[in-house]
């Protein structure tokens, strides 16, 4: 009985992981220390509500991207900081509901903390709300980074997923510690192979991703 109960789990799990298409995993299981705060499996982000296809606050990735982050995740660890993941993979049907919000233009509880200064019908028109993501390749990844002793993220300068220029990576109107934290955060994931995206401090992608013409659907679970 005890080794049917055994096999059972392991079979379970085994099914779990066996949803994720080849190249991808499971982050926790390649940096296990690893902060992850999924944004859009909350209520905590700007449409106000959890959205489709994100069903556990588990960080997805390509393996390649994993690796890399890992080695980012210990070089800061050895100045005591570590890493905070806002969001990884995101399936199309996640980049659908977007699109499908932005043009509910009555829709708009949480626009005084994330997009105060833009009208939600020029969301498209801005660049912030499209029909593709890269995160939907399993590469790119939204972060920052926290103090190792109380969690607390660095000062930024902008909260995360905030829509104006105060989220560009050069934008100067910002304090020269906000300005030294965002260049920590830029220069130590370039130099483990990832790149930039200039209007937003928190966007990465890994450089030669493995799917750079794939997007994929898979929910997170």
């Amino acid at each position: 009985m005890k080794y049917t109960l055994i096999f059972l789990v392991c079979l379970v799990f085994s099914s779990l992981y066996a949803q994720l298409p080849k190249g991808f995993v499971y982050v926790e299981d390649v940096i296990p220390d690893l902060e992850v705060e999924l944004r859009y499996f909350t209520s905590n982000n700007f449409v106000g509500k959890p959205i489709e296809g994100y069903y556990s606050n588990k960080l997805i990735l390509t393996k390649e991207t994993a690796n890399a982050l890992k080695l980012v995740h210990e070089v800061l660890q050895e100045q005591n900081l570590c890493l905070k993941v806002y969001d990884g993979y995101r399936p199309q049907q996640a980049v659908n509901y977007f699109v499908q919000w932005a043009r509910k233009l009555d829709d708009t509880i949480n626009k005084q903390i994330f997009y105060p200064n833009v009208k939600k019908r020029h969301l498209f028109k801005a660049g912030y709300i499209a029909s593709k993501s890269g995160h939907s390749r399993g590469s790119t990844l939204d972060l920052t980074i926290i103090n190792g002793n109380t969690g607390e993220s660095l000062d930024m300068g902008s909260p995360y997923d905030f829509f104006g220029e105060e989220s560009w990576v050069d934008f100067d109107m910002i304090t020269d510690k906000q300005k030294a934290n965002r260049q920590l955060l830029q220069s130590v994931m370039l130099k483990f192979g990832f790149r930039n995206y200039p209007k937003e401090w928190w966007h990465f992608t890994l450089k030669g991703e493995p799917f750079p013409n794939t997007y994929f659907d898979f929910p997170l679970k």
